[in-house]
């Protein structure tokens, strides 16, 4: 069999679920990914009609099975991966598994990207139990850099949600980490970051909007922008600024366009994370 690795071309393990309608997780992942030169490599963690923010009565169905017979089959014919990502699991036993995917597949150059979906608003989401809090914080031990909410990293360092978001930052045992969600100043939201041991502050306007999936364009935008050679602190501003200019498209898309953000518009406008 010839190789796969021969491309000249970066290329990225996505490991997350597709919610088929909807903007989240691989659904925005690939396309940015794919837009910005990676070749992006999809592992479903399971497969949804929609995502679960704002749709009644959506399917769902696990891929446990079938994310270790991928592995596998991957495994047999060599396949090289530049870049490791993760979003959402639906169990402690997947989360395991991306351990161990990183285990086997990353090498030394690997960027390994963790977006540890846990929580919002204050709150573990229902789905998930302490121990599954716990092997998250496992799985961030292996990551370069996680992109946690203000309630993720919370989760993550036993915090509480309404301490310090500089507090919580201090606390965060991975490396480099941004937190995305912080209130800034009146009206304002974004980014706290700390890369390679430099406090960063990115601040955008905040709109009276309800929006889907803000959290994995950013961390889709980060990942394109760090596997195309950017400098973390330049990734960050590069990522907050795709994703701000998706935002403002999405708010002249209104009232249609609730679940999520019209990324699209920003990627045809040539407005893309490269």
């Amino acid at each position: 069999m010839k190789s796969v690795n021969d491309t000249g071309m970066k290329r990225a393990a996505l490991i997350n679920d597709l919610s088929c309608l909807g903007k989240c997780s691989l659904s925005v992942a690939l396309p940015i990914l794919s837009a910005a030169g990676v070749e992006a490599v999809a592992l479903p963690t399971a497969i949804l009609s929609t995502h679960t923010g704002g749709f009644d009565g959506y399917v769902m169905r696990d891929m446990t099975e079938e994310m270790q017979a991928f592995i596998a089959h991957w495994q047999r014919i060599g396949v090289h991966f530049d870049c490791i990502y993760t979003g959402f699991f639906s169990s402690v036993r997947q989360i395991e598994i991306a351990r161990q995917v990183i285990q086997d597949f990353a090498q030394e150059d690997t960027l390994v990207l963790v977006d540890p979906v846990l929580g919002d608003n204050g709150r573990l989401y229902g789905c998930f139990s302490p121990d599954y809090v716990q092997e998250m914080r496992a799985l961030c031990k292996l990551a370069h850099i996680i992109t946690p909410n203000l309630t993720e990293a919370a989760l993550l360092t036993g915090s509480s949600p309404d301490d310090s978001p500089e507090a919580i930052l201090s606390r965060l045992e991975t490396p480099n980490a941004v937190i995305t969600s912080v209130p800034g100043g009146e009206n304002e939201i974004g980014y706290l970051a700390r890369l390679n041991g430099r406090v960063l502050r990115v601040h955008k306007p905040k709109l009276s909007l309800e929006l889907h999936g803000c959290g994995d364009v950013f961390a889709s935008a980060l990942c394109a922008q760090l596997l195309n050679d950017q400098p973390l602190p330049d990734a960050l501003q590069k990522a907050a600024d795709f994703c701000d200019g998706c935002i403002r498209k999405t708010a002249q898309r209104q009232p249609g366009h609730w679940y999520g953000l019209a990324f699209e518009d920003m990627l045809k406008g040539q407005d893309n994370p490269t």
